[in-house]
């Protein structure tokens, strides 16, 4: 989810800079596809009341065929995504 960088006044506050920030984040080549699904899925999010519930299942196929990811592939990484949604959920959950 998008957070606006601080303002380089309020870090120096705290002695840090924006280098000191960097938030880069490495992806293991053998799971960069279910990255990649899991990273364009992103507007797929289905909400209640409490906030989101989960990815909407039914765009999987479409967006996975989309990015050239063959539907075996699709399937075998499954369990990979929902391990993603989890996290990412219970990261939303905290805020």
């Amino acid at each position: 989810m998008y957070q606006p960088a601080a303002p380089p006044d309020q870090l120096a506050l705290f002695g840090l800079s924006a280098v000191d920030l960097d938030d880069t984040v490495e992806v293991m080549p053998d799971v960069w596809p279910v990255f990649s699904l899991f990273e364009a899925m992103t507007t797929q999010w289905r909400a209640g009341m409490a906030g989101p519930t989960g990815l909407d299942y039914n765009a999987i196929p479409v967006t996975a065929r989309m990015l050239g990811i063959k539907q075996r592939q699709a399937r075998e990484s499954f369990h990979d995504l929902r391990v993603m949604e989890a996290e990412a959920l219970r990261v939303m959950r905290e805020k």
